[in-house]
Protein backbone atom coordinates (compact mmCIF):
# COMPACT_ATOMS: atom_id res chain seq x y z
CA UNK A 1 0.00 0.00 0.00
CA UNK A 2 2.82 2.40 0.88
CA UNK A 3 4.57 1.64 -2.40
CA UNK A 4 1.37 2.34 -4.33
CA UNK A 5 0.98 5.64 -2.49
CA UNK A 6 4.54 6.68 -3.30
CA UNK A 7 4.01 5.85 -6.98
CA UNK A 8 0.72 7.71 -7.23
CA UNK A 9 0.98 10.63 -9.71
CA UNK A 10 -0.15 13.18 -7.12
CA UNK A 11 2.42 11.94 -4.62
CA UNK A 12 5.13 12.00 -7.28
CA UNK A 13 4.17 15.56 -8.22
CA UNK A 14 4.29 16.66 -4.58
CA UNK A 15 7.67 15.01 -4.03
CA UNK A 16 9.05 16.56 -7.22
CA UNK A 17 7.93 19.98 -6.02
CA UNK A 18 9.54 19.51 -2.62
CA UNK A 19 12.82 18.28 -4.06
CA UNK A 20 12.84 21.05 -6.65
CA UNK A 21 12.32 23.65 -3.92
CA UNK A 22 15.09 22.07 -1.84
CA UNK A 23 17.53 22.15 -4.77
CA UNK A 24 16.66 25.76 -5.51
CA UNK A 25 17.39 26.58 -1.86
CA UNK A 26 20.75 24.80 -2.12
CA UNK A 27 21.61 26.69 -5.30
CA UNK A 28 20.86 30.04 -3.68
CA UNK A 29 22.81 29.36 -0.49
CA UNK A 30 25.90 27.92 -2.19
CA UNK A 31 28.89 30.00 -3.31
CA UNK A 32 29.54 28.76 -6.83
CA UNK A 33 32.73 28.85 -8.88
CA UNK A 34 32.86 28.12 -12.60
CA UNK A 35 36.00 26.43 -13.90
CA UNK A 36 36.63 26.24 -17.64
CA UNK A 37 34.37 29.07 -18.74
CA UNK A 38 36.70 29.51 -21.69
CA UNK A 39 35.57 26.10 -22.93
CA UNK A 40 31.94 27.17 -23.26
CA UNK A 41 30.82 27.65 -26.86
CA UNK A 42 29.60 31.14 -27.64
CA UNK A 43 26.38 31.01 -25.65
CA UNK A 44 25.65 34.63 -26.50
CA UNK A 45 25.13 33.57 -30.11
CA UNK A 46 23.13 30.50 -29.16
CA UNK A 47 25.70 28.12 -30.60
CA UNK A 48 24.37 24.55 -30.44
CA UNK A 49 26.28 21.92 -28.53
CA UNK A 50 25.75 18.84 -26.38
CA UNK A 51 26.34 19.16 -22.66
CA UNK A 52 27.24 15.78 -21.20
CA UNK A 53 27.67 14.77 -17.57
CA UNK A 54 27.44 11.60 -15.52
CA UNK A 55 24.01 10.82 -14.09
CA UNK A 56 25.34 11.04 -10.52
CA UNK A 57 25.85 14.84 -10.84
CA UNK A 58 22.38 15.59 -12.21
CA UNK A 59 21.00 17.32 -9.05
CA UNK A 60 23.58 20.13 -9.37
CA UNK A 61 23.78 20.64 -13.12
CA UNK A 62 20.80 23.03 -13.54
CA UNK A 63 23.00 25.56 -11.78
CA UNK A 64 25.20 25.65 -14.90
CA UNK A 65 22.33 27.02 -16.98
CA UNK A 66 21.50 29.52 -14.25
CA UNK A 67 25.08 30.76 -14.25
CA UNK A 68 25.22 30.99 -18.05
CA UNK A 69 22.00 33.00 -18.09
CA UNK A 70 23.35 35.32 -15.39
CA UNK A 71 26.67 35.94 -17.15
CA UNK A 72 25.18 36.25 -20.63
CA UNK A 73 21.88 38.16 -20.34
CA UNK A 74 21.27 37.68 -24.06
CA UNK A 75 20.59 34.00 -23.41
CA UNK A 76 17.61 34.62 -21.12
CA UNK A 77 15.20 33.09 -23.66
CA UNK A 78 17.62 30.34 -24.62
CA UNK A 79 16.34 27.05 -23.17
CA UNK A 80 18.45 23.92 -23.01
CA UNK A 81 16.68 20.63 -23.70
CA UNK A 82 17.34 17.62 -21.48
CA UNK A 83 16.93 13.99 -22.47
CA UNK A 84 15.20 11.97 -19.74
CA UNK A 85 13.97 8.40 -19.67
CA UNK A 86 10.35 7.43 -20.38
CA UNK A 87 10.57 5.22 -17.30
CA UNK A 88 8.73 6.39 -14.17
CA UNK A 89 12.00 7.39 -12.51
CA UNK A 90 12.98 9.41 -15.57
CA UNK A 91 9.65 11.23 -15.61
CA UNK A 92 10.07 11.98 -11.91
CA UNK A 93 13.53 13.47 -12.48
CA UNK A 94 12.14 15.41 -15.41
CA UNK A 95 9.44 16.93 -13.21
CA UNK A 96 12.16 18.15 -10.85
CA UNK A 97 14.63 19.67 -13.29
CA UNK A 98 11.93 21.19 -15.53
CA UNK A 99 11.41 23.72 -12.74
CA UNK A 100 14.75 25.26 -13.70
CA UNK A 101 13.82 26.45 -17.21
CA UNK A 102 14.85 23.19 -18.84
CA UNK A 103 12.76 21.55 -21.55
CA UNK A 104 12.27 17.80 -21.31
CA UNK A 105 12.62 15.35 -24.19
CA UNK A 106 11.55 11.87 -23.16
CA UNK A 107 13.43 8.90 -24.52
CA UNK A 108 16.59 6.83 -24.13
CA UNK A 109 18.87 4.54 -26.06
CA UNK A 110 16.58 1.62 -25.20
CA UNK A 111 13.10 3.20 -25.22
CA UNK A 112 11.95 5.81 -27.67
CA UNK A 113 15.49 6.15 -28.94
CA UNK A 114 14.71 6.97 -32.57
CA UNK A 115 12.06 9.58 -31.81
CA UNK A 116 14.23 11.13 -29.09
CA UNK A 117 17.18 11.32 -31.49
CA UNK A 118 15.08 13.10 -34.09
CA UNK A 119 13.79 15.55 -31.49
CA UNK A 120 17.30 16.29 -30.24
CA UNK A 121 18.54 16.85 -33.78
CA UNK A 122 15.74 19.38 -34.36
CA UNK A 123 16.72 21.21 -31.17
CA UNK A 124 20.39 21.37 -32.12
CA UNK A 125 19.62 22.54 -35.64
CA UNK A 126 17.48 25.32 -34.19
CA UNK A 127 20.55 26.61 -32.33
CA UNK A 128 19.77 25.44 -28.79
CA UNK A 129 21.89 23.06 -26.69
CA UNK A 130 20.86 19.70 -25.32
CA UNK A 131 21.98 17.93 -22.16
CA UNK A 132 22.53 14.18 -21.86
CA UNK A 133 23.70 11.77 -19.17
CA UNK A 134 25.45 9.08 -21.25
CA UNK A 135 25.23 6.48 -18.46
CA UNK A 136 21.56 7.15 -17.63
CA UNK A 137 18.96 6.24 -16.80
CA UNK A 138 20.09 2.98 -15.16
CA UNK A 139 23.77 2.56 -15.78
CA UNK A 140 26.19 0.93 -15.64
CA UNK A 141 27.72 3.78 -13.70
CA UNK A 142 30.18 5.92 -15.64
CA UNK A 143 29.92 3.83 -18.78
CA UNK A 144 28.90 5.98 -21.72
CA UNK A 145 26.37 4.65 -24.19
CA UNK A 146 27.01 5.34 -27.85
CA UNK A 147 23.96 7.60 -28.26
CA UNK A 148 25.76 10.82 -27.33
CA UNK A 149 28.51 10.19 -29.90
CA UNK A 150 25.92 9.32 -32.56
CA UNK A 151 24.03 12.55 -31.92
CA UNK A 152 27.21 14.64 -32.01
CA UNK A 153 28.34 13.08 -35.28
CA UNK A 154 24.94 13.46 -36.96
CA UNK A 155 24.42 17.06 -35.80
CA UNK A 156 28.09 18.00 -36.27
CA UNK A 157 28.21 19.73 -32.91
CA UNK A 158 30.79 19.39 -30.10
CA UNK A 159 30.27 17.54 -26.84
CA UNK A 160 31.00 19.67 -23.76
CA UNK A 161 32.06 17.46 -20.81
CA UNK A 162 30.83 18.94 -17.54
CA UNK A 163 30.56 18.12 -13.86
CA UNK A 164 29.63 19.68 -10.54
CA UNK A 165 30.35 19.08 -6.88
CA UNK A 166 29.67 20.72 -3.56
CA UNK A 167 31.83 20.64 -0.47
CA UNK A 168 28.92 19.47 1.69
CA UNK A 169 26.81 16.72 0.18
CA UNK A 170 25.36 13.27 0.66
CA UNK A 171 26.02 10.30 -1.60
CA UNK A 172 22.76 8.43 -2.10
CA UNK A 173 22.65 4.60 -2.06
CA UNK A 174 21.57 4.53 -5.71
CA UNK A 175 23.14 2.65 -8.62
CA UNK A 176 25.09 5.79 -9.60
CA UNK A 177 25.93 6.99 -6.06
CA UNK A 178 24.17 10.26 -6.82
CA UNK A 179 25.59 13.35 -5.14
CA UNK A 180 22.90 15.35 -3.33
CA UNK A 181 24.04 18.88 -2.44
CA UNK A 182 23.53 20.38 1.00
CA UNK A 183 22.88 24.09 1.58
CA UNK A 184 25.24 26.78 2.90
CA UNK A 185 28.40 25.46 1.30
CA UNK A 186 30.73 25.99 -1.64
CA UNK A 187 30.26 24.45 -5.02
CA UNK A 188 32.01 24.19 -8.35
CA UNK A 189 30.89 23.73 -11.93
CA UNK A 190 33.45 22.35 -14.37
CA UNK A 191 33.45 22.65 -18.16
CA UNK A 192 36.14 20.65 -19.91
CA UNK A 193 37.47 21.20 -23.43
CA UNK A 194 34.83 20.49 -26.08
CA UNK A 195 35.14 17.20 -27.94
CA UNK A 196 34.66 17.11 -31.71
CA UNK A 197 33.11 13.87 -32.93
CA UNK A 198 33.60 13.06 -36.62
CA UNK A 199 32.49 9.44 -36.33
CA UNK A 200 30.42 7.67 -33.69
CA UNK A 201 32.87 4.85 -33.06
CA UNK A 202 34.08 3.20 -29.87
CA UNK A 203 37.05 5.57 -29.68
CA UNK A 204 34.75 8.60 -29.60
CA UNK A 205 32.58 7.02 -26.91
CA UNK A 206 35.68 6.27 -24.86
CA UNK A 207 36.97 9.86 -25.22
CA UNK A 208 33.65 11.24 -24.02
CA UNK A 209 33.55 8.89 -21.03
CA UNK A 210 37.11 9.72 -20.04
CA UNK A 211 36.44 13.47 -20.31
CA UNK A 212 33.35 13.22 -18.09
CA UNK A 213 35.28 11.33 -15.43
CA UNK A 214 38.12 13.84 -15.61
CA UNK A 215 35.61 16.67 -15.12
CA UNK A 216 34.23 14.90 -12.04
CA UNK A 217 37.74 14.35 -10.69
CA UNK A 218 38.55 18.03 -11.15
CA UNK A 219 35.34 19.08 -9.40
CA UNK A 220 35.97 16.71 -6.50
CA UNK A 221 39.57 17.84 -6.16
CA UNK A 222 38.46 21.48 -6.05
CA UNK A 223 35.96 20.86 -3.25
CA UNK A 224 38.48 18.76 -1.32
CA UNK A 225 41.03 21.54 -1.65
CA UNK A 226 38.49 23.98 -0.26
CA UNK A 227 37.66 21.83 2.77
CA UNK A 228 40.02 23.75 5.00
CA UNK A 229 39.15 27.17 3.65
Amino acid sequence: MFRSLIRHPRTQSLLAGLIGSYLAFCYRTTRWTLLGEENLPDSRQGAPYIVAFWHERLPMMPMLWTMVHARYPGTAKWQPHVLVSRHRDGRFIGDIVSRFRLVMIHGSTSRGGASALRALLRVLRSGSPVAITPDGPRGPRRQAAEGVAQLAALARVPVLPTAAATRCHRLLPSWDRMMLPLPFTRGVLVCGPAIAVAEADSAAVARIGQALTEACDRADAWTAGRSGA
